[in-house]
């Protein structure tokens, strides 16, 4: 904040060397002309006392003339490089009075119009939070600054979520699914928030919020998981296995949350053969799609690009969406390279490897940074999405799109 002031002062200074120029060079010209005036009485003092002396029979002709002649000279010499009289209209008051209003007015201007508060949360943000009271309270006045984002509310709500506020993570959510829509993740942190600020009641708000969501997107996470939570404290242990074995379904192997939720299944089942009930095997999550690549340059493609380029790794089906199904990005400094695409790199959540029977690997050098467009492209044959051998991928065809 204190470069920006230091910048903002200097560009000031330099508007009023605008202003205040012309007035000091207008004091200079009127020192010229006084001492110019000053040779002009002196002048014509002394041609006053040569008439008199001429007239009092001291000077003959010749020695008058000389006289004349000489106090001629002087002047000339004493008035050479004087320029013509400045005339102004401006007078001294007025400049001097522009350079007062200048600095005051744009102050003020940019106090009203600017964005000093966005300028210091800015720098602000460029250092780590000392604690989360600290990222809270940065949050907080992020949103305060631009109402109308809906990733500072999302953030914000999340903040409150942290700091056991559902209360007022509730709130916020639902201003951000109202300025970008009503999006099944949003909806879903919003009834998340609400279940816990009625403290844990269910109510037909956050039910509507979870219905909503579910319609949108089957495999929302957070709503499964919320419903679950639901059902098990309302004693529907089935309903609770139901809604957990569908968010495991959705979990990446090695998550963390994979065994909470089992214990919770586990706890469920318990409950139910308690009470009498017969249990139906649950179905096994279904196994993610994986396949291990490894990716170099043909000779022809080193002799051309640049260790930063970027290169993409990605997979594509063989018969629908053209988006890829999973991507990796490295640089052309790490070939060659072994990755492994999988339903863990999915761009979205219905574009995974696993939905898919065929696929085709490729991999792209762009130096422009852009995936769909590039200089060196290689390509592999249609492969099954259950591959497990290691593919071998060479870079070696100009990209001709």
């Amino acid at each position: 904040m204190i470069e920006f002031w230091l910048a903002a002062g200097l560009l000031l200074l330099i508007a009023l060397s605008f202003l205040l120029i012309p007035v000091l060079r207008g004091r200079r010209a009127q020192r010229e002309e006084d001492r110019t005036a000053l040779n002009v009485a002196l002048y014509q003092e002394r041609l006053a006392e040569l008439q008199a002396q001429f007239e009092d029979g001291v000077l003959n002709p010749q020695q008058f003339e000389d006289g004349r002649a000489e106090a001629a000279r002087e002047l000339l010499a004493d008035t050479e490089g004087v320029g013509p009289a400045r005339v102004s209209s401006l007078g001294k008051a007025l400049p001097l009075l522009a350079a007062v209003m200048v600095p005051v007015l744009g102050l003020g201007l940019y106090l009203h119009f600017g964005a000093s508060d966005k300028v210091e949360l800015t720098a602000e943000f460029s250092q780590p939070p000392q604690s989360l009271e600290d990222m809270v309270s940065r949050l907080e006045r992020a949103a305060a600054a631009q109402p109308e984002s809906a990733e500072g509310w999302y953030f914000l709500g999340r903040a409150y979520m942290a700091q056991n506020r559902p209360a007022d993570a509730a709130r916020v959510f639902e201003r951000s699914a109202a300025l970008a829509g009503r999006q099944p993740q949003l909806l879903g942190q919003w009834a998340q928030a609400q279940y816990f600020a009625d403290n844990k009641q269910w109510s037909e708000k956050t039910q509507a919020l979870t219905d909503e969501a579910l319609r949108a997107d089957p495999k929302e996470v957070t709503s499964l998981g919320l419903l679950g939570i639901a059902a098990f404290e309302d004693k529907r242990f089935a309903e609770a296995i139901g809604y957990w074995q569908r968010l495991m379904n959705e979990l990446p192997e090695g998550d963390q949350a994979r065994a909470a939720l089992q214990g919770g299944i586990e706890k469920a089942r318990e409950q139910l053969l308690a009470s009498g009930a017969k249990i139906e095997t649950a179905p096994q999550a279904k196994s993610l799609a994986s396949i291990k690549v490894s990716v170099d340059l043909a000779d022809a493609a080193k002799a051309t690009v640049l260790p930063g380029d970027s290169v993409f790794i990605f997979a594509r089906a063989v018969s629908g969406p053209p988006a890829p199904l999973a991507v990796k990005r490295v640089t052309v400094a790490d070939l060659p390279i072994t990755v492994e695409l999988g339903d863990v790199d999915a761009m979205m959540p219905q574009l995974k490897l696993s939905n898919f029977p065929e696929v085709i690997l490729m991999a792209r050098v762009s130096r422009a940074g852009q995936p769909t467009a590039g200089e060196w492209v290689g390509r592999s044959q249609p492969m099954a999405s259950s591959t497990r051998e290691l593919q071998q991928l060479t870079i070696d065809s100009p990209d001709k799109q």
